[in-house]
């Protein structure tokens, strides 16, 4: 039975929820999951995150912990028996911070815009970005290779290693969506060969959402969306009611400023007229 002392706000195809889970399984802590809709967002999640309103978000009892990096380092430090998700040493766990850091701030928005943009060159200026990315991140797990380390972290699944495979199934929609291999034998050996070690791994296994999957919740996330903006235009195009709106929005400017010139410096008298 999952303990209900730890909740974990998220939803199946979030890359960032995954990246709690397998911390989560990492360290054999039982939790609560709650799948998320965000259309709309619930009243809880807005509760629990009320700056962003954004999943993952881990409920410790009533505390929540927000954005997925800090909610794996809160795991890590708070249950510390067991497997560490961080270095031990102050200089290697800054670099698994760096590195964690690089793989949100290059392969994450290239990987988001090559999805969203419907221009094709633009498309495949995205896909070369994370391309270039790839044989970064290949380049910092060789020297992990030559120093015997099975993963970024060492032996074991570590931070940099949840952060970058967390993207696998997205990676692998991105690969349906456009037929091209971005993960390759022949430019990343290392990667190829981690990235099944990692898939395979019991803490990790059957968690990673299908790419087919993705790309079809993709398709209708992008449909809604166009059908969301096709309302709007219609409205804005309608030359009355966008008329009546500006007239009434002068109207109001007029008499709140006319309040104000009038010496009315408390806006209860303006608020009192408006709803007589």
């Amino acid at each position: 039975m999952a303990n209900t002392n730890l909740k974990l706000l998220g939803a199946w195809f979030s890359p960032f929820a995954l990246r709690v889970k397998i911390a989560l399984n990492i360290k054999s802590l039982e939790y609560e999951n709650i799948e998320e809709t965000l259309y709309p967002k619930s009243q809880l999640l807005v509760q629990s995150n009320p700056v962003h309103k954004k999943i993952p978000v881990l409920l410790h009892g009533d505390k929540p912990i927000c954005e997925s990096t800090i909610i794996i380092e809160y795991i890590d430090e708070v249950w510390n028996s067991g497997p560490s998700l961080l270095p031990s040493d102050a200089y290697d766990r800054a670099m698994a911070r760096f590195w964690a850091a690089y793989i949100d701030d290059k392969c994450i928005l290239a990987m988001r815009k090559s999805v969203l943009v419907e221009d094709k060159e633009a498309r495949k200026a995205y896909l070369e970005e994370i391309e270039d990315s790839l044989v970064t991140i290949e380049g910092e797990l060789q020297k992990c290779c030559r120093e015997g380390k099975g993963y970024f972290g060492g032996e074991e699944i570590g931070l940099v290693d949840i952060t970058f495979g967390s993207l696998l199934g997205f990676m692998g929609m991105i690969e349906t969506m456009n037929g091209r291999k971005m993960i390759v034998e022949e430019k990343h050996p290392c990667l190829v060969k981690w990235a099944d070690r990692f898939a395979s791994d019991p803490n990790v296994k059957g968690l990673i959402p299908e790419p087919e999957k993705l790309a079809l919740q993709m398709k209708q996330r992008k449909a809604a969306a166009c059908n969301c903006t096709k309302k709007w235009k219609s409205v804005l195009n309608d030359q009355a009611f966008c008329s009546e709106i500006m007239n009434n929005a002068l109207v109001f400017t007029f008499i709140f400023f006319s309040f104000r010139f009038l010496g009315c410096k408390n806006n209860k008298h303006f608020l009192y007229w408006l709803v007589r």
